[in-house]
């Protein structure tokens, strides 16, 4: 958790200029835009006309997966992201090379243990890790082994209005990521289901 004890809440997987201001005025810290490969992919141009919408104070995220290196701070610097979050097999070298706060997210399979997600995550030096059984798969993974990790972690995976309180009591990460928990189809938020788990994660 951050040092305020405020759990951060990022909607991932926006579209379009209707949801994107929707979940920001219902109270999301970020969003996210997929440049990956994906159902809920969206254009640098598309990303760029949103975000020129949004009210301040939301930070925007870019989700990236093994593209180059110059492509994605060319992006970044187009679109005006505020931090990008890498998915793919990108090494140390490569997240030091990103001129944003990187993200790097930590695949996480059945075998893994708390030591073996630490051992994923000690050769990087980045501004936090976000712990996910696969990107947009919609599945949770065993919450036991990101316990007491002591490093800024991102939750995601399987995440709906009815799990979040328990993984936030649970964990204390520094926040919590949710795509397909909220959506009534592939891109599409659903307004009843970002209020219910926002609300949820902002009554722990």
């Amino acid at each position: 958790m951050d040092t305020e004890g405020r759990v951060k809440l990022k909607i991932c997987g926006i579209t379009n200029e209707k949801d994107a201001i929707m979940v920001s005025n219902l109270g999301a810290d970020a969003i996210g835009f997929v440049f990956a490969e994906s159902k809920r992919k969206i254009t640098p141009e598309k990303a760029k006309e949103i975000i020129e919408k949004l009210p301040p104070f939301i930070t925007t995220v870019g989700v990236f997966m093994d593209a180059k290196i110059d492509e994605v701070n060319k992006i970044a610097e187009y679109v005006a992201l505020d931090a990008v979050q890498l998915h793919g097999k990108e090494s140390p070298e490569y997240c030091n090379k990103i001129n944003r706060k990187v993200v790097k997210g930590i695949l996480v399979s059945k075998n893994d243990s708390k030591e073996s997600i630490l051992k994923k995550m000690q050769n990087y030096s980045v501004a936090a890790y976000l712990l996910d059984p696969g990107t947009g798969s919609g599945e949770t993974f065993n919450w036991d082994i990101a316990c007491r990790l002591e490093k800024p972690i991102i939750i995601a995976g399987g995440l709906s209005p009815e799990n979040v309180k328990y993984v936030i009591k649970k964990l204390h990460p520094y926040g919590v990521d949710v795509s397909s928990g909220v959506e009534k189809e592939y891109g599409k938020k659903d307004r009843e289901k970002v209020q219910k788990f926002i609300s949820e994660v902002r009554s722990c």
